[in-house]
């Protein structure tokens, strides 16, 4: 029993030296905001929503791409402490590498949008 708790505990301090605490789903970490539409071995679509001055919390995202179904302003706070402010229109569409992030709705409408995650490596293998 002992060896099994030690064995946990160090998963955790490993996954947290590299960088795992950084690899959490949205899924896991916002089941309010984000929704599972479709998922097989090479992608996955995601649904989110929100609320003006709603924020996620720290999760990750493998590359994707976000098509917006509202127009909405958003400011996103990356793994390495950048910060980006995005305005996205309705129908606009957008390719974002994979990311660690936390989002907040910054604007006066509510964020509604589909992302579709690739989940095989990239040819590159990065």
């Amino acid at each position: 029993m002992w060896s099994s708790i030690l064995g946990l505990a160090l998963a955790g301090v490993a996954a947290s030296m590299l960088g795992g605490e950084d690899l959490v789903d949205p899924l896991d970490t916002d089941p309010d905001k984000y929704s599972l539409v479709f998922e097989n071995d090479r992608v996955r679509v995601l649904e989110y929503r929100d609320k003006p001055g709603e924020k996620t919390k720290r999760h990750h995202h493998h590359d994707f791409v976000l098509y917006a179904l509202s127009s909405f302003e958003r400011r996103l706070v990356l793994g390495d402490g950048r910060t980006l402010d995005r305005r996205l229109e309705s129908g606009e569409t957008i390719w974002m590498d994979a990311q660690s992030h936390i989002g907040e709705n910054t604007g006066s409408t509510e964020t509604h949008v589909l992302i579709v995650e690739r989940l095989e490596p990239r040819p590159d293998g990065k």
